[in-house]
């Protein structure tokens, strides 16, 4: 057995060409946000963030530069994500006023990345009939009328993922390895949600209680020392449970924290105890119950 410093030390190496963090950001609050009739009378993605949006765009970049910059690790860069839409692309304009120039070793605009499309120009009084209509069938596969579901943001999300992985995997951000990579991805509520589920395999009930975050708003999925990522690590369980996540998803993203990569959570199956509740655990139940052991995650 090797000393455990030697073990850590290794462990760390390598996961060096892991992101540290990979933060996902809703756009500033757009006109749309702020008065739904000008859905009807300009295409979605052309619709423009408020002043007010402008400056929470502004604001953010300085909160996420500051989070950033804290590292012990001074030899940070950024990769940014952007959605092909207005207000994302402004968005993404502000947020770089906090950075300088050599901190930033790219920029892609990601069309996989874009809102749910809700069916190109919206009739208001047809919209509100839609909404209610979606609210009986089911957010996550309700699809707009000549528009998306979730569950289709979710599928062109995963091949996103797919390919993010495979960059990271080919250490396609040509960068030096002593440098602290945080990947931020600035994208819309439903996007990033659904981003979210695919990456920590939420079901689409779990999906259906999350809320939307709110006008730049982050979520950040940071590294653990074992390579798995977690939202446990920056962010409190009160502010997980004002998202959504109920408290099995709050502590599988605890176990996260401190999982090796590609272990499988044996302690927190929420798809085992869903459709397997009437196998008993093992052969051997009745002697662990005797031993006090629990079923909770540990």
């Amino acid at each position: 057995m090797t000393e455990p410093n030697q073990e850590a030390t290794h462990h760390h190496h390598h996961h060096h060409h892991l992101p540290k963090r990979i933060i996902l950001v809703r756009h500033g609050e757009s006109q749309g946000n702020l008065d739904t009739a000008a859905y009807t009378t300009t295409p979605d993605n052309k619709i423009q963030l408020t002043p007010s949006g402008l400056a929470q765009a502004r604001q953010a970049g300085n909160h996420l530069y500051n989070i950033i910059s804290n590292d012990e690790n001074k030899n940070w860069r950024v990769y940014f994500y952007v959605s092909p839409y207005d207000r994302t692309r402004s968005t993404l304009r502000e947020i770089g006023r906090s950075f300088k120039k050599e901190r930033i070793i790219g920029v892609r605009e990601e069309c996989r990345v874009r809102e749910q499309d809700f069916g190109n120009f919206q009739v208001k009084e047809r919209m509100k009939v839609i909404k209610e209509s979606r609210e009986r069938f089911g957010r996550f596969f309700y699809r707009f009328p000549e528009g998306e579901s979730a569950a289709d943001v979710f599928d062109r999300v995963s091949g996103f993922l797919e390919s993010l992985w495979r960059d990271i995997d080919m250490k396609r951000f040509h960068r030096d390895p002593s440098h602290d990579l945080n990947l931020i991805i600035v994208s819309h509520g439903l996007t990033c949600r659904v981003f979210l589920m695919k990456w920590f395999k939420w079901t689409v009930e779990q999906f259906e209680h999350l809320n939307n975050p709110g006008n730049c708003e982050f979520r950040i999925m940071q590294l653990g020392p074992g390579g798995e990522y977690s939202l446990a690590i920056h962010h409190t369980d009160e502010e997980m449970l004002e998202w959504g996540l109920s408290p099995e998803m709050i502590d599988d993203q605890k176990w996260r924290m401190r999982a090796n990569k590609g272990d499988w959570n044996e302690k927190c199956p929420w798809y085992l105890d869903e459709f397997f509740d009437h196998v008993a655990d093992s052969d051997t139940e009745s002697d662990d119950k005797e031993n006090g052991s629990s079923g909770m995650c540990e």
